[in-house]
């Protein structure tokens, strides 16, 4: 009868060992939330900084080889 009991008691639903596997859930889960909450910082971040003006004028100028009027523009390459 107790080995009944006991062996109910490690492996049943509400067992020891369901609760140790939730809690090693519970513990990646807080993890991964955590990664995820700061990529969402990161991008809004991002997006602040997208909305900036002298961002924007940048990345024409870098990206795009925009120019302001009156200006000349040197492209230098890596050999």
């Amino acid at each position: 009868m107790f080995a009944f009991f006991v062996i109910w008691f490690l492996f049943d639903d509400f067992g020891i060992v369901k609760r140790v596997r939730m809690e090693a859930e519970h513990r990646l889960l807080i993890e991964r939330l955590k990664v995820e909450q700061k990529k969402i910082i990161a991008n809004e971040l991002r997006i602040q900084h997208a909305h900036d003006p002298d961002s924007i004028e940048k990345a024409a100028r870098e990206k795009y080889n925009f120019r302001k009027p009156g200006e000349t523009l040197f492209i230098i390459t890596d050999k």
